[in-house]
């Protein structure tokens, strides 16, 4: 089924997160044409707690659509739950439309190894830590700390 719309923007222009959005939208659609936008999240770069992560996407989204022409916009945003001395991935996507509609899912929490959680709490991004742990370099501009913990079993 097509989709009811043609025109789509991303809230961001790292390349992980506009290529999981043109993943979803080939699914969905071959006649969509998508526009990346860098655009502010509006909470710090490692958002913490899922209300923070939330307003995140939500933050992308709505830039997204205000600075495009695109029916709808999306907004993807990454973080982490702390809860005691674990910390949990979790993620957010939001999409946007010009009717006012807008559509919400949130990722399941995976478990950090501790030492990620230890460092989240001392203050640093996971993206850093993750490079870091995996020797890697600017994993959250392509398969993200999912992609890394899971060796790939589950993508963004």
């Amino acid at each position: 089924m097509p989709l009811p719309f043609r025109t789509a923007a991303v809230g961001s222009t790292n390349p992980a997160k506009v290529e999981a959005v043109r993943r979803s939208l080939a699914r969905l659609s071959r006649d969509c044409e998508l526009e990346a936008v860098d655009v502010s999240s509006g909470v710090g770069v490692m958002p913490l707690g899922q209300a923070e992560t939330r307003k995140g996407a939500f933050v992308r989204a709505r830039s997204a659509l205000e600075r495009t022409a695109a029916e709808v916009a999306f907004g993807l945003e990454g973080g982490a739950i702390l809860d005691g001395d674990r910390a949990w991935l979790t993620a957010h996507v939001v999409a946007v439309t010009r009717d006012g509609r807008i559509g919400e899912a949130a990722w399941g929490r995976m478990l950090l190894p501790r030492v990620a959680a230890e460092r989240l709490r001392a203050g640093e991004e996971l993206g850093d830590i993750i490079d870091d742990l995996f020797d890697a370099k600017e994993s959250k501009r392509q398969t993200g700390a999912i992609g890394l913990l899971t060796e790939g079993a589950v993508s963004r």
